[in-house]
């Protein structure tokens, strides 16, 4: 495979590259691939599992260069066994996921995220309903992310329904970003806890990572993307139809919700309850169901659910009632 990477300019890159490229020969030449740098960017062709290895030493060497000023053959010696290391750790426990933010640990914490981690990685299409703070949206990023860092996608696409406008954005303020962020507030909160802002930025900017309302969705094929759709309960049957039909090839879906706080006008199906009814057993679709046990958050937050789930939900605001 072959990947690209951008280093911004300044005194770190040189101190990256080392004197003459040193630091890029080491790489090349301890993990067998080949890497050529030029106006800023590194260029890396091999084996996809020697060029992951090589972007995950370049990445701890960058960080090691907010702390100091240069880098010795040591430290790249060092960079690479820390990054062979994780490999083997990420093989050995397959509930890990591994990140762009240094020192965050997300993990499947519970059997049924375990089982929900795993269909991800096993299935191009996944759908998970459970209940608030199952972690269904978190880890769903997470894979997402971490399969962007390995290279096995090229984009990840935050999609949400927008029920509360309507679907009409155009009569908010704003550029597209702007008049989506309140529904994608969630995906955008879980992207900060793994990668920088910077990082995130420059993604965003590059079409890397892309936040679209379902209304926008309409017409697009989706080759070689993570696409994840959160509070697909909230879709109509048409809407989930017409989304689930942009999966294109090399591409994975990831379909969450939670089919008990469904908010659409009263005598609409949820498209998330009826695709599940309708495609399940679909050989390569997976469908997950998270309970009050995979509640992760503040310990009275299951105790919240449990009571309403035992007493019955109430009407919705404007009197309509949840749907199951």
């Amino acid at each position: 495979m072959e990947l690209t990477l951008d280093i911004p300019s300044g005194d770190k890159r040189l101190a990256l590259f080392g004197t003459a490229d040193r630091n890029l020969r080491l790489i090349r030449d301890l993990l067998g691939v080949q890497v050529a740098a030029r106006d800023g960017r590194i260029r890396l062709i091999g084996p996809r599992p020697a060029v992951s290895r090589a972007v995950e030493v370049i990445e701890r060497l960058q960080e090691k260069l907010t702390r100091q000023a240069h880098l010795s053959d040591g430290d790249v010696h060092d960079a690479i066994a820390s990054a062979s290391d994780a490999m083997q750790e990420a093989a050995a426990d397959p509930r890990r996921i591994f990140v762009y933010a240094r020192g965050k640990e997300v993990a499947a914490r519970t059997d049924g995220q375990a089982e929900y981690v795993r269909a991800i990685r096993e299935h191009d299409m996944v759908f998970c309903a459970g209940p608030a703070g199952t972690g269904k949206t978190y880890l769903a990023v997470a894979m997402a992310v971490a399969a962007l860092k390995q290279q096995q996608t090229r984009r990840i696409m935050l999609v949400r329904p927008a029920v509360e406008a309507g679907e009409k954005l155009g009569f908010l303020p704003g550029d597209m970003v702007a008049k989506v962020n309140p529904y994608l507030r969630p995906l955008f909160d879980a992207l900060g806890d793994m990668m920088d802002f910077d990082q995130l930025k420059r993604f965003i900017t590059n079409d890397i990572i892309e936040v679209v309302p379902l209304a926008y969705m309409r017409g697009r094929t989706l080759n070689e993307a993570t696409i994840i759709l959160d509070e697909a309960q909230n879709t109509t049957v048409n809407q989930m139809l017409m989304f689930l039909t942009r999966l294109g090839n090399d591409s994975k879906m990831i379909i969450t919700g939670d089919t008990s706080q469904v908010d659409l006008e009263e005598g609409q199906r949820s498209g998330m309850v009826d695709a599940m009814d309708r495609l399940r057993g679909i050989k390569g679709i997976a469908m997950v169901t998270l309970g009050r046990s995979d509640i992760v958050r503040h310990r009275l937050v299951q105790r919240i659910v449990e009571v309403y789930e035992r007493q019955g939900k109430p009407a919705t605001p404007g009197g309509r009632k949840e749907v199951e």
